[in-house]
């Protein structure tokens, strides 16, 4: 069932039982004249996907949310907008419970003790508008056991934070990271926090790209996001690609 938007912290929020992807109904929204804010969220998705196509498995309990902006930037630095989403992400989670240290993983992963807790995924279009859809999962109540990367859940990491609380908190500390993004120092600023918190930083990881897998050791990101891979033939700046390797 669809309801009608409400105020959700002072930001536009549509919630629906069940959507195929938040992402794909905030696009279809925004082709249809949204122009955002707009929070779009479901009690579960039967098409949810992550980044290069993968399935989302979507069960009820867990959080599915896609932050719907127009034109927050220009098209050439939106992707950094995961970056200022898995700031957020951290944000959110930690005012759930403070002692928590959540990570965040190269591009856009979040975890606890070494395993996924979150993913986002940003999509965009010319609808005519640049148009933005920031989708953010949470497993709040379960995860998936078969993957290529451990997964874990807040039950499961012993926190007691519904769907509905993280979406509160997410909502607000998304509206100030933004703000932070698109003042001031802008991208500098997300960069440099988002280094305090990367997990993984200094170790030696591998990345799976299309063509071929790379090993060396994880140098931080450039001022544009992309990854900085010292290999023993030198640095190799890699635009987007799967990361194995990040510990606890």
């Amino acid at each position: 069932m669809n309801r009608d938007a409400t105020d959700l912290a002072g930001v536009r929020h549509k919630h629906y039982d069940t959507l195929g992807s938040t992402n794909a109904e905030a696009l279809t929204l925004a082709r249809g004249g949204e122009r955002g804010p707009l929070w779009v969220s479901a009690g579960q998705q039967t098409a949810g996907r992550g980044r290069r196509g993968n399935e989302w498995v979507s069960p009820p309990g867990n959080l599915y949310a896609t932050l719907l902006v127009t034109e927050p930037s220009p098209p050439s630095v939106a992707a950094q907008l995961s970056f200022v989403a898995g700031l957020a992400l951290r944000d959110a989670l930690t005012a759930c419970h403070a002692t928590l240290d959540p990570r965040l993983k190269w591009p856009n992963d979040v975890l606890i003790g070494g395993k996924k807790v979150a993913g986002i995924l940003i999509e965009a279009e010319n609808t005519p508008r640049f148009s933005v859809a920031v989708g953010i999962g949470v497993n709040c109540t379960s995860h998936p056991v078969q993957t290529i990367f451990p997964a874990t859940d807040l039950k499961a990491e012993n926190l007691d934070a519904p769907a509905e609380q993280v979406l509160l908190l997410l909502v607000r500390a998304m509206g100030l990271r933004i703000a932070q993004w698109q003042a001031g120092r802008g991208f500098a600023s997300i960069r440099a926090e988002w280094l305090r918190y990367a997990a993984g930083l200094h170790d030696a990881i591998r990345v799976r790209l299309p063509e071929r897998e790379l090993t060396g050791q994880f140098d931080g990101i450039d001022e544009t996001g992309h990854l900085l891979l010292k290999t023993a033939t030198g640095c190799e700046n890699i635009a987007a690609g799967e990361v194995f390797g990040i510990g606890p």
